[in-house]
């Protein structure tokens, strides 16, 4: 007993560390002056790397890595995660680079939810009536942007779809957070360096354009690679519901760095697609705490 818990209470300090971390995101990558975000993207990929290969071996944490790389045949879901938090990362270096961050807080508002309707449709996890009024509030407000704008916030579905699915994966996979995060940047790799190859025959790789721009490049995979292992120890740690419950300390940080710092304007209907899905997110918030008491008030009735 004194074990799961110590094990929850690290995994929820794992958590709030890596959503911390992330809400603060927008602030670092809009230093990036005239930089692509496919460049920022591949240079996020190649220094991650690094930084994970000096961190593994001052740690001698290799026999994992290795062990997973010789059998090739179950990289399949650590591929699947490589994947999807690349293209995460892609959409959302775009988003601040195109000034949509307030797009980009709505996606991860909505990752929550899609962590519950996950849990539910492929770990059978049970959903509570509120966490069902809770998805289709979100749904909603959804559709409110769909109806009034027009248009889909593609950039906030693929964020909250690719990352969601991320967590899934990611509790799968029977790596330490360490070791999985490195394998898959690892596979990401060579796709990362054939692209700077690229850039760099084509002249458009703005990697000596000043001083800065390096340094910036070469810390953002130290930048990208902490929060990651913060959130790889949380996810083997913590049931996919309860990570969901976490995961929206980053884009409020976000939406007010958008809305105070960045000056985004916020239009009716964006404001109404908030609104719902905070409302979806409270729903959600008193479902999983009822649900913690109940569990709780049966361990002591075992007890």
């Amino acid at each position: 007993m004194a074990i799961k818990l110590n094990e929850s209470s690290q995994g929820i300090a794992f958590g709030i560390s890596a959503y911390l971390m992330w809400g603060c995101f927008p602030l670092f990558f809009a230093l990036f002056d005239g930089v692509p975000a496919f460049e920022i993207l591949v240079h996020r990929i190649i220094w991650s790397c690094v930084f994970l290969t000096l961190l593994v071996s001052v740690l001698r944490r290799w026999a994992p890595v290795m062990a997973a790389l010789k059998q090739p045949a179950r990289l399949g879901r650590v591929l699947g995660c490589a994947v999807l938090i690349g293209l995460n990362w892609g959409v959302y270096i775009y988003s601040i680079e195109t000034h949509h961050v307030l797009q980009a807080s709505l996606g991860y508002f909505l990752t929550p939810l899609v962590n519950v309707a996950l849990g539910m449709l492929i770990l059978r996890e049970r959903l509570a009536r509120l966490q069902g009024i809770a998805i289709a509030l979100a749904v909603a407000g959804i559709l409110v942007q769909l109806v009034l704008l027009g248009s889909l916030p593609w950039i906030a579905l693929v964020l909250a779809l690719s990352f969601g699915t991320y967590g899934l994966l990611r509790k799968q996979v029977l790596l330490d957070g360490l070791s999985g995060l490195f394998v898959e940047t690892l596979l990401l790799l060579p796709l990362a360096l054939l692209a700077l190859g690229a850039l760099s025959q084509m002249q458009l790789s703005h990697f000596t354009q000043d001083a800065r721009t390096p340094v910036l490049l070469v810390a953002s995979g130290v930048v990208t690679a902490i929060p990651l292992l913060a959130f790889a120890g949380a996810a083997r740690r913590l049931r996919l519901a309860t990570l969901g419950f976490l995961m929206y300390i980053n884009p409020s940080i976000q939406f007010l760095i958008a809305v105070f710092v960045f000056k985004e304007s916020i239009s009716a209907p964006q404001l109404a697609s908030f609104v719902l899905i905070w409302l979806a997110l409270l729903l959600y918030s008193w479902s999983a705490w009822q649900g913690m008491q109940r569990a709780n008030r049966r361990l002591a009735a075992e007890d």
